[in-house]
């Protein structure tokens, strides 16, 4: 089994859908990557020899930011709009949608399950 950037990378699959295992490395990085090092598309991972698994790292470490490096940059920049306290940062902070979408309805997948409210259905049928 390849480690690649601190993750195991199934081995039976083909190159370019392995390397998306790693955070941060979608189809379009992971074809970027594979042209770089010179590997075909239809190799698997069980077929690369020792060095070119070795290229694939260096490529990977040098050019991109993947895994625990993106995550702390990401949760860095979240932290740092509830710091400043702005609109978005607020959004965040409260867990709702931060890109405007409505809440009035939907928005369950942020606001967690639906929680009843007292007294709702006999206002709704007066």
């Amino acid at each position: 089994m390849a480690r690649i950037a601190g993750v195991n990378i199934p081995t039976n699959k083909r190159v370019i859908i392995a390397l998306q295992y790693i955070h941060g490395i979608g189809p379009a990085m992971a074809k970027e990557i594979c042209e770089k090092v010179s590997i075909t598309e239809e190799r698997r991972v069980n077929q690369l020899t020792d060095a070119e698994v070795l290229a694939i790292r260096e490529a990977i470490d040098k050019d991109y930011l993947v895994e625990g490096d993106l995550r702390r940059e990401t949760s860095m920049n979240v932290k740092r709009l509830m710091d400043l306290g702005c609109y978005r940062g607020l959004r965040h902070r409260r867990g709702l949608p931060v890109r405007g979408q409505r809440t009035h309805t939907n928005a369950r997948t942020r606001k967690g399950p639906a929680k009843p409210i007292a007294g709702k259905k006999q206002a709704a049928r007066k």
